[in-house]
Order: structure tokens, then sequence, then C-alpha cells
């Protein structure tokens, strides 16, 4: 009989094996994914993980792009492990991600054509509190009427979601796109654009600003006395209590950073690789953070180490759906094991394996 025996503490060395664990078992199991679809599984495996980087024929491209695609994935898994550390669930980042983003191309819009340098600044604000205030909303139904955030801040995705297709073919469609949906490219406009710092990096300022709110939260959850808060309300919700931390005021606090940080991150998203707010401009990034932070271990070097291995799926992705003809649902089904690996895995840090004969009562 296989049976579980709950250990008196979690285990250091199991919690720092189980990421790694994940990652290979996702590989193990996605190969047998991709041999179930008839492709040839070492094949598959070697493209997502190692042709970006080291293939002579698409590392220059691919290594750039890694950059471009962790910023985002960095930046909102980070304001996310803020709140699930203390054990508020945003689950809606996706949403703030769209609305930063429309906030923010709106504010710069609306001066449009002028090459002001303050516009680019104007649309980091307003991309940041686009974000914070779409999850107020959850917060603010949270502290006062008791109501589940998850569900309101998933709900909330699709509202953005239909504000976004609104905007696209109304309010912001580019007066000159003959009719068709879509703003003005925001890269081809000086005053906006968010153009790669370094030529050849994929280095933007959205990847410097997850860089620096890696740093920013690692300082907070160690030196600062809110980062105790957050860990102890997370550890043991009555503790807290006990400290004199009050709820209400973290809530909105956890929930507001991360809208804030999932709207920059639709901002430098929509001002540099995506250039415009389009009907599809909603990536995904929000929903796929939430596995980079549980990958990461809610701990933001982890995070950042995570967002990077994400990143690589997503470029990987790309190239085995070119090179072998994988559909695109077999690569979002092989990104999603990661998180049902690492929550599976998970066990072993809490829990011991016996093995032994049942007891009789």
């Amino acid at each position: 009989m296989i049976r579980l025996e709950k250990r008196p503490t979690p285990s250091r060395a199991w919690a720092a094996a189980t990421p790694v664990l994940a990652v290979l078992a996702t590989m193990i199991a996605g190969g047998l994914l991709f041999a179930a679809l008839g492709k040839d599984p070492f094949a598959a495996i070697r493209i997502i993980f190692w042709d970006p980087l080291f293939h002579e024929q698409f590392a220059a491209y691919s290594r750039p792009q890694l950059l471009v695609k962790a910023g985002p994935l960095i930046l909102i898994a980070i304001g996310l492990s803020l709140g699930f550390r203390a054990g508020i669930w945003n689950i809606g980042a996706e949403g703030q991600y769209i609305m930063g983003a429309i906030c923010g191309a709106g504010a710069g819009l609306a001066f449009y054509p002028s090459e002001s340098i303050l516009i680019f600044p104007l649309m980091v604000l307003a991309g940041a509190l686009g974000g914070w205030a779409w999850a107020m909303i959850p917060a603010i139904l949270k502290t006062k009427f008791g109501a589940n955030e998850i569900l309101v801040s998933l709900m909330l995705v699709y509202v953005a979601e239909n504000v976004l297709a609104s905007v696209s073919s109304g309010l912001l469609r580019n007066p000159e796109g003959h009719g068709f949906p879509g703003s003005r490219n925001l890269q081809q406009w000086g005053a906006s654009a968010n153009p790669e710092l370094i030529a050849g990096s994929g280095m933007h300022w959205g990847v410097v600003a997850a860089f620096i709110a890696v740093i920013f939260t690692y300082v907070l959850l160690t030196r600062h006395i809110l980062g105790f808060q957050i860990r102890l309300t997370g550890e043991s919700p009555r503790a807290a209590r006990f400290a004199g931390v009050n709820p209400a005021r973290l809530i909105l606090i956890c929930l507001g950073l991360s809208g804030a940080l999932a709207g920059l991150a639709g901002l430098f998203e929509v001002t540099g690789p995506a250039g415009q707010i389009s009907i599809d401009f909603g990536s995904g990034y929000g929903f796929t953070a939430i596995i980079v932070a549980f990958l990461g271990r809610l701990h933001p070097v982890g995070i950042l180490l995570a967002g990077l291995l994400m990143a690589l799926t997503y470029i990987g992705g790309e190239l085995a759906q070119l090179m072998l003809g994988l559909p695109s649902a077999a690569i979002q089904l092989f990104q999603g094991m990661l998180l049902f690996f690492l929550l599976a895995m998970d066990v072993l840090s809490n829990f011991r394996i016996r093995l032994g004969k049942a007891e009789v009562a």
C-alpha cells in the first residue's frame, strides 16, 4: 500500500527540487503527447528548449525575443506573487493587462501628432493607473461586501476583452486605417514608441521595468514591514491579526500593486512589440504569468528565471509549429503541464511517501 505521511515541517530540499522535477516531468509527458500526434518527441523537445538559443539559423532572432516575451510575464507574475503570498488570489491579470494598454494608448493618442517628450511618461502613468483601477473593482467588492476575488477578477477579464473589441473598432480606431479595427501604430509615432534600448538585444523599457520590479520586490519582502505583513498573512492569518495587520488594507495594496504592474506590462507591450491596440491584443500573458509565479515559488529571483523559461517555451513552441506542424493547442497544453506537474510535485514538500501494508481497524 502506498500512503502519504504528513511532514512535521515542509521540506526545503523538496521545495527547491520540485520546479526542476516539474520541468523534467513536463518534458516526458510532452514528449508522449507529441508522439501521440505523430511527431518525433525528441525533435520537438530539442526545438522548444535548445534550438532557440543555440541553433545557428534561429538563435540570432530568438535570443532577443527571449527578453521581449519574458518582460511582460515577469512584470505580471511579480505583481501576482505579492497577493498569492498573502492568500489574495488575483486571477484577472489578463484583464488588467488589457485595460492598462487601452488607458495608456488612449492617453497618448489624445495628443497625436504631438512629439512632446512628456507623452510617453504620461502613457506609462495612465497604463499603471488603468491596471490599478481595474484591480480595485474586485478589491473593493471583497473588502466591502466579501465578494470572492477569484470569480470577480476572472469575470472582469471577459469584460476587458469586450472593451478592447469596442475601442479597437470605435474610440481608438485609426481614422486613416480604411475602416479596419485597430489604433494608429504607436511604434511609428516617435513620441509613443518603445524601441530597443540596445540594438539586437530585445531590451526595451518594459524589460527594464521587469528587472526593477524583481529588485524592488525582493527588497520589499526581505527588508520592509509591508513584506513581513504579506508573508505573515499568507503563512498564518490568525497570527497576522494578532500582530495588528489590517486585512482590508493588505487586500487593497496587493491587488492594487498587481493591477498596476499588469497595466504597465500592457502599456509597454502596446507601445513596443505589439505596436497598436487591436481586437486580438490580449495574448494570454496574464494567465501564463500565474504559471510563472508558481514555477518561481513566488520568489522574485525564481520568477525571473521562470519567466525566461516560459518565454523560451513560447519561442520554441512557435518554431515547433513551423518546423514540425504541431498545433498551437498542443503547445498551450505543454505549457499548462508545467503548472500541473508543479502542483503535483508540491505534495512531496509536505508529505512523505510510505510503502507498507494497510492497517486493519
